[in-house]
């Protein structure tokens, strides 16, 4: 009898730690060590805005091969852009009111044209305000798509 409950006991607190192990497990969610509070999930991080130079070089390619600008006109167009779209940014940082924004996003349209215009030829400017207005033929039809879908939900 002595023998039996000496491989008995050591049998049943064996079989005991294993359940204990398992219900420890299931208790951690798997892990072994560690924290039993769970992990708050990191939000993910909103994109960078892009700099008026990132901004520009995304553009730039469609605007050489439109207007087949040569390395100075390039440069001349590059810097100038850069120029002025870093100063619409600033802009929509001092969130102005809406009138008077689009009033200083004008004023800058038109110095941004006059500075364009003194680095092109003449026909290469004509070839770039047409470019400007078939962009902005494709933005305002996109827009209006957006608002439909809008409207639809």
């Amino acid at each position: 009898m002595k023998k039996t409950i000496r491989i008995l006991v050591p049998l049943v607190l064996l079989l005991f730690a294993q359940g204990l192990e398992a219900q420890f497990n299931r208790q951690m969610g798997g892990r072994r060590g560690g924290s039993v509070v769970p992990r708050a999930q990191t939000p993910q991080k909103e994109p960078e805005p892009m700099t008026a130079e990132e901004y520009v070089d995304e553009r730039m390619p469609k605007i050489i091969e439109a207007l087949e600008l040569d390395p100075f006109e390039e440069a001349v167009v590059r810097t100038t852009l850069t120029k002025y779209v870093q100063k619409r940014m600033e802009l929509h940082i001092l969130k102005l009111e809406p009138k008077k924004m689009r009033e200083e996003f004008e004023k800058i349209q038109e110095q941004q044209n006059a500075e364009i215009k003194a680095g092109l030829p003449e026909e290469k400017y004509q070839a770039y305000l047409d470019l400007q207005k078939n962009q902005l033929k494709k933005k305002k039809r996109k827009e209006k798509k957006e608002k439909k879908k809008k409207n639809k939900d």
